[in-house]
């Protein structure tokens, strides 16, 4: 296990401590015994809603009492060093392996136990304790769609073939830099979906048509625009002082796109001020496609 800080070795202390007054930056541990991204994703939206600054320390694989004493030891470390109680969201599935954790001196979330235990009652059955089993899927169906459809959204990126769109979940269309590619892939990775994604450029301004063999697959297509002075910015990341990343040239090519989407009755978003999360939400809610992973 290990992340970006070097803190100093001090030996833990037993006993926990009040609560010291919040500094600039406290600490988060996100501690799992698989990969800790339901952790730090539900972190995350706890702690989006403190206009705070948060050092994340990430400690996946903790599934025995080994490696739980030396995540304790950290925490401990760390309440040390700072001066704070150290805020742990911990998915430990294990019961031993949690309650050690537990005994450390931070701020404990404990997502299995806050959930798991109400829903047992409520259920009227007992969970499987199994540690790592929303992560166990390499054999499912579920697992096998998620692999096609990333397979899927790479073929199709950037309108490298046609081929095969009836089988698409979705087709994104924009501007070159405007998000399709990101999203696609999140749409893809996340939840299985299959994205196509197609540039709108000059020439389909000039026609004033949509992509050759796009037209067919009209309900399926949304379209992501962005702001002229953004889309500037990021283009000229890529090619600094071209045309291509002009502000002019940016906002001919979005005002074009944006005519074209509203003339083919495409919905369509501003990905200026959204992130990927957000955007592939109201794609998903929009095209009514199916979630196949939760």
């Amino acid at each position: 296990m290990s992340d970006s800080s070097s803190a100093p070795l001090i030996a833990p202390v037993e006993t926990p401590a009040a609560v010291a007054p919040a500094t600039s930056v406290r600490t988060v541990f996100f501690v799992s015994d698989g990969t800790g991204i339901t952790a730090e994703t539900f972190g995350h939206s706890v702690l989006s809603q403190f206009e705070l600054r948060f050092r994340q320390i990430r400690l996946p694989f903790v599934d025995t009492l080994d490696k739980a004493r030396e995540a304790v030891r950290r925490i401990n470390e760390n309440f040390e060093t700072e001066g704070n109680r150290p805020i742990v969201f911990s998915t430990l599935v294990n019961a031993d392996v949690s309650d050690l954790v537990r005994r450390s001196n931070g701020m404990h979330m404990d997502l299995i136990k806050t959930f798991v235990d109400p829903l047992e009652q409520e259920l009227g059955v007992k969970s499987t304790h199994t540690i790592g089993r929303n992560h166990n899927i390499t054999d499912s169906e579920e697992y096998k769609h998620r692999i096609e459809a990333i397979n899927f959204s790479l073929a199709h990126d950037d309108g490298q073939t046609n081929k095969n769109l009836d089988r698409a979940d979705v087709i994104l269309v924009g501007v070159s830099r405007s998000g399709k590619t990101p999203t696609s892939l999140y749409l893809a990775m996340q939840y299985g979906i299959k994205a196509a994604n197609y540039p709108l450029i000059p020439d389909d301004f000039e026609r004033g048509k949509l992509p050759t063999g796009l037209r067919d697959f009209r309900h399926k297509i949304f379209g992501l625009t962005i702001s002229p002075d953004r889309l500037a910015e990021v283009r000229n990341e890529r090619r600094p002082g071209s045309k291509y990343a002009s502000v002019e040239n940016c906002r001919y090519e979005i005002n074009e796109a944006e005519s074209m989407m509203r003339r083919e009755g495409i919905r369509w978003m501003s990905s200026t001020a959204k992130s990927i999360e957000e955007i592939s939400a109201t794609i998903l809610q929009e095209i009514k496609v199916e979630k196949r992973f939760y």
